[in-house]
């Protein structure tokens, strides 16, 4: 895959989430501050202006991503995201290319950094009930196919947002409601579906 491809991937995943800050923000009204909607319009803005503008090969292009997303206001998503890009950019290939396996590497190391992180763990009502089941289906792929790969990750991802649906708030605003989040889907997670969504079109 190269540099190009990657950017296209990702500006396709910034589209998505941007497309759904109507839902992002109503999903996050009942539990939580109404505001996942625009948070996640301005990091996926964030990345796509900084994708569009990157000079130089994957890990100068992913480290522009980050640093563009570090940069704003933006409650507890804005850091997370930053922690998941920065760790992404870490183990990316400085050249314009990259291969399943760099993939592979490339977004253990994001995951690797952001649960160190977060602390939550599937079944918590957070983002990381979409983004663990898709870092487990990349690192579980065994080959070559960068398109398999990513749609192996959005659907993992897209059924891990689905599944908070039955569980109970346990991180943020959301969880002072206890059992009145149940039958609402996590917004973090959502919004990390989609973004996943976006990465699986070519």
């Amino acid at each position: 895959m190269t540099k190009d491809q990657l950017a296209a991937r990702l500006q396709h995943a910034c589209e998505a989430v941007m497309a759904a800050e109507q839902e992002l923000t109503e999903i996050d009204s009942k539990f939580g501050d109404a505001d996942h909607g625009l948070t996640m319009t301005k990091i996926a803005g964030a990345i796509s202006a900084a994708v569009e503008a990157a000079d130089g090969g994957i890990q100068s292009m992913l480290d522009d991503a980050a640093m563009a997303v570090m940069t704003l206001n933006g409650g507890s998503a804005v850091p997370l995201w930053n922690t998941w890009l920065d760790g992404m950019q870490e183990a990316a290939p400085e050249r314009e290319e990259v291969d399943a396996a760099g993939l592979r590497a490339m977004f253990a190391n994001a995951f690797a950094e952001i649960d160190d992180m977060s602390g939550a763990k599937v079944g918590d009502k957070t983002m990381m009930d979409a983004l663990i089941p898709a870092s487990e289906a990349i690192a579980a792929y065994a080959g070559e196919d960068e398109q398999e790969l990513f749609s192996a990750a959005a659907a993992a991802a897209e059924a891990g947002a689905e599944a908070t649906k039955g569980f109970v708030s346990k991180f943020g605003r959301a969880k002072s409601y206890g059992e009145k989040t149940i039958g609402t889907a996590d917004a973090g997670a959502t919004s990390m579906a989609y973004f996943f969504r976006g990465l699986a079109q070519a």
